[in-house]
């Protein structure tokens, strides 16, 4: 497989990861399990960290950073959901992960649109300036809010 075409499907797993996990979140919001979209979202988010660490690199980059903590994220989220079954803190520990899984992967979107969108890239073309850094900031408030609300709201019958 071509490096463009593996990065292709990265890019592509990515985004339904995001997508699905935008479902799910909706779902905690409106205490709905929504297996199936579940299911789809840990399955990408999972293989989307897995193919991030097969680019090639000579060092520990900060996107495989973000790949170890989200998978750390994730084995909780799926130990919590699917072994202990959401029971008592595993509830609220299972929507933590799963809500910081679904944020570092639009982190890095957000990190990504600003190096490959050529407008975007000459708004913060070192990712430094005020416009990455309030994107950056916006994203993380609203995944703040909306997972305390998903603790909050999301329970199990």
């Amino acid at each position: 497989m071509t490096t463009a075409t593996f990065t292709l499907w990265h890019v592509v797993l990515s985004l339904i990861g995001i997508a699905a996990g935008l479902v799910v979140l909706y779902g905690m919001l409106t205490a709905r399990k929504l297996d199936k979209w579940t299911v789809l979202f840990l399955v990408t988010t999972v293989a989307t960290s897995l193919t991030g660490f097969a680019f090639p690199n000579d060092h520990l980059t900060p996107g495989f950073k973000v790949g170890i903590i989200s998978m750390v994220a994730l084995a909780l989220a799926i130990v919590a959901r699917y072994v202990l079954h959401l029971a008592g803190p595993w509830r609220w520990i299972y929507v933590v992960t799963a809500v910081l899984s679904l944020y570092l992967n639009v982190f890095v979107l957000i990190v990504q649109c600003f190096e490959k969108v050529p407008a975007l890239k000459a708004l913060a073309p070192t990712q430094t300036e005020t416009p990455f850094l309030v994107a950056q900031l916006a994203a993380l408030i609203l995944f703040l809010v909306l997972g305390i609300f998903a603790v909050k709201r999301f329970r199990v019958a």
